[in-house]
């Protein structure tokens, strides 16, 4: 018969490298891929997430519907402040909707891929555009 973990290495085993969802939304599918490959490939996110979307909004007192594409970015908590300031630097809109969601949990192997992913090489920190 197998005894079960005790408690406390159970819980070890469910830890994982704290992991955050940004999301912004773009006038197009070509403005989102542009955003997302910079901030894949600058590592200041492991990942990223493009689809169509419909939104409703005020905007200049003016109730607006529009077709947008929103972008989902897995990141760490590491990299969020460079990430914010790069979705803020590359995008089109006067006053962009970025918003930053912790996730309360992530497969384990997955979210130490994402903080890996997320992890400079040797010689530089994550968002140094010279690698």
């Amino acid at each position: 018969m197998t005894t079960p973990p005790a408690p406390a290495a159970a819980a070890a085993a469910d830890e994982a490298p704290p992991l955050l969802l940004m999301l912004t939304t773009l006038p197009s599918r070509e403005a989102a891929q542009a955003l997302a490959r910079e901030a894949v490939q600058r590592r200041l996110a492991a990942c990223a997430q493009i689809e169509a979307i419909e939104s409703l909004y005020r905007w200049e007192d003016t109730l607006c519907e529009d077709p947008e594409w929103r972008l989902l970015l897995k990141t760490t908590p590491a990299c969020r402040t460079a990430l914010a300031a790069l979705v803020s630097d590359l995008h089109p809109y006067e006053l962009p909707a970025v918003l930053c969601v912790p996730v309360s949990w992530a497969e384990p192997a997955f979210a130490a891929w994402v903080d890996d992913s997320c992890r400079a090489p040797a010689g530089g920190p994550p968002g140094d555009p010279a690698r």
